[in-house]
């Protein structure tokens, strides 16, 4: 049960995340400012955490997520972590650096995590330019 709470929470916390980009006068002044920088950070932080925690969860559940070229039999939680962190971070910013491979379940999270991270950049320039030309 524990599972299910924890899986509904990070994915409530994710489309909250996102859900910010859209609502209208969150980005307030200057079209590039440290503020919107730190914004955008944010945003990215709080994607990439909430779906390592969602692959972590469902591995912990049992489900196989990912295979690793070079896998460590003696990780701790810790350090798989570490490991869902980091590939959460190849597939929200790049395509991949192939040392690790997402299977099963996880091809499909991979993919729409892939595609939250090449939309973002598109939803907060779009969002900038209308809020600064609305003014």
């Amino acid at each position: 049960m524990i599972y299910i709470i924890t899986l509904a929470f990070t994915i409530y916390c994710i489309v909250m995340s996102l859900r910010t980009i859209f609502i209208p006068n969150t980005i307030k002044g200057k079209v590039v400012s440290v503020e919107n920088f730190v914004y955008l950070t944010f945003v990215y932080i709080t994607i990439l955490i909430g779906f390592g925690l969602v692959y972590i969860v469902l591995e912990t559940k049992g489900y196989q997520i990912m295979i690793e070229q070079y896998p460590m039999p003696t990780e701790n939680f810790v350090e798989r972590f570490g490991t869902y962190l980091y590939f959460s971070a190849v597939t929200l910013f790049s395509v991949g650096y192939g040392d690790i491979a997402p299977i099963g379940i996880g091809r499909f999270i991979a993919m729409v995590e892939a595609l939250i991270g090449y939309t973002i950049p598109a939803a907060f320039v779009a969002k900038a330019v209308y809020d600064r030309e609305r003014k």
